[in-house]
């Protein structure tokens, strides 16, 4: 007689892959030399002191054990009230930043930067080499030069700039336009700058002058607005044309990914059916 046995088969999960076009660019910020980084600390640097922006904390308060509170408790009950300790005078600074208008005046941490980028309200753009992952700040290159705004990545930055404005770490910093504090610092800055390098940005000055013909067209009369329509769209149109013979392609490549990929994962248990005569 033969019986067949309790054990069943266990079947192994499948590893769930996504596939998707990868990005043959690579993006990454160019170096600046060392005379060139140390202007730029130093610079910011004096600044910062001469200007006096600092972010101020509120005081923590310790917090006491139960066992004293207890003893002092019994001991305040068996003895007078003592009048409360003079706390010492002088002025106390309200916790926030000491120069609100100046404040508004920068756009700190990633993802400020970003926003104020994303309007076109920057004029420069410092990034700190520190930022771990890099993907943190790499998307800034592309978003930098569809705006035409100069962006570097410093090293040191956060390290420099980070105790003199009471925070622990700047990871990106941008400075707004009409900031009349950082007029002079912005005109030395900009030319220790390298220009940014995005392959689909080098054809596009020729495309933007009829666009911005084309706007400044919206204050004339309504009678040449239509002529006047008609040939921008031809130059532009020919313009686009000559642009796209320049343009290369680059190719694609299929990423497969893999969530956590250096994951140990265990065999699956074979069981096999047991048989008894």
């Amino acid at each position: 007689v033969v019986q067949q046995g309790t054990a069943t088969l266990r079947k192994a999960k499948k590893v769930p892959v996504k596939t998707c076009l990868d990005n043959p660019f690579d993006f990454q910020w160019k170096t600046i030399n060392g005379e060139d980084m140390h202007f730029i600390l130093q610079t910011l640097e004096e600044r910062i002191k001469l200007i006096g922006l600092k972010r101020i904390e509120a005081p923590r308060q310790k917090k006491r054990c139960l066992a004293k509170k207890q003893v002092e408790s019994k001991s305040a009950a068996g003895t007078e009230e003592l009048p409360p300790a003079e706390e010492p005078a002088g002025p106390r600074q309200s916790p926030g930043w000491s120069d609100i208008a100046i404040r508004r005046q920068l756009a700190i941490g990633v993802n400020e930067v970003t926003r104020a980028l994303e309007k076109k309200e920057l004029l420069l753009v410092l990034v700190c080499k520190s930022a771990q992952p890099a993907m943190v700040t790499s998307h800034l290159i592309q978003l930098s030069a569809s705006r035409a705004t100069p962006a570097a990545q410093v090293p040191r930055l956060s390290q420099t700039l980070a105790p003199l404005l009471g925070l622990a770490s700047i990871l990106a910093l941008g400075f707004r336009k009409h900031c009349h504090h950082f007029t002079d610092t912005i005109e030395a800055i900009i030319p220790k700058i390298p220009a940014l390098e995005v392959p689909w940005f080098q054809c596009s000055a020729a495309g933007s002058v009829p666009d911005a013909q084309a706007d400044s067209l919206e204050d004339q009369d309504t009678e040449q607005l239509g002529e006047e329509l008609v040939r921008q769209k031809r130059k532009r149109r020919e313009s686009n044309q000559l642009e796209l013979a320049k343009v290369i392609l680059q190719p694609l490549k299929v990423k497969k990914v893999v969530p956590n990929p250096n994951k140990i994962k265990k065999p699956p248990r074979r069981k096999r059916k047991a048989f008894s005569a």
